[in-house]
């Protein structure tokens, strides 16, 4: 059997030959947001179940505010920012660690002056979001 095991070596908050996608690019209502997939889409990573994500928010930027049926659990690395969840709101700082239930309203913004960036993993397969807009 052939040995897929790999280093991805990071540089900063990016990791080498690691692809930065726009986060959402269908024109959906978010503000300064990218991602970086590192494992679970690489040659020989599909036993992978999860898929370990980094997602980093620019100042004053924020992500789509959704839903989906499947959990995210997220650990924040670098900067400051918040987290809506259902009908709270949460500071958030390096090694904070944030559980989204499956069903939950949520949404991440940067708040300090550096970006917001998180690790996030999420099941291999998993359903699409939902956008939620809130009643003013």
């Amino acid at each position: 059997m052939r040995d897929r095991s790999k280093v991805l070596k990071a540089a900063g908050f990016r990791w080498q030959g690691v692809e930065v996608r726009e986060y959402k690019a269908d024109g959906a209502p978010c503000k300064d947001v990218t991602r970086q997939t590192l494992l679970g889409e690489g040659e020989g990573e599909a036993d992978l179940n999860f898929i370990p994500r980094y997602f980093e928010i620019q100042p004053g930027g924020y992500s789509t505010l959704e839903r989906h049926r499947h959990p995210h659990a997220v650990v924040v690395i670098r900067g400051r920012g918040r987290v809506a969840l259902g009908d709270h709101t949460y500071d958030l700082a390096p090694f904070d660690c944030v559980y989204v239930a499956p069903g939950a309203v949520h949404q991440f913004a940067a708040s300090g002056g550096e970006p917001l960036g998180f690790l996030c993993m999420v099941d291999r397969v998993r359903d699409r979001p939902e956008l939620v807009t809130r009643d003013p």
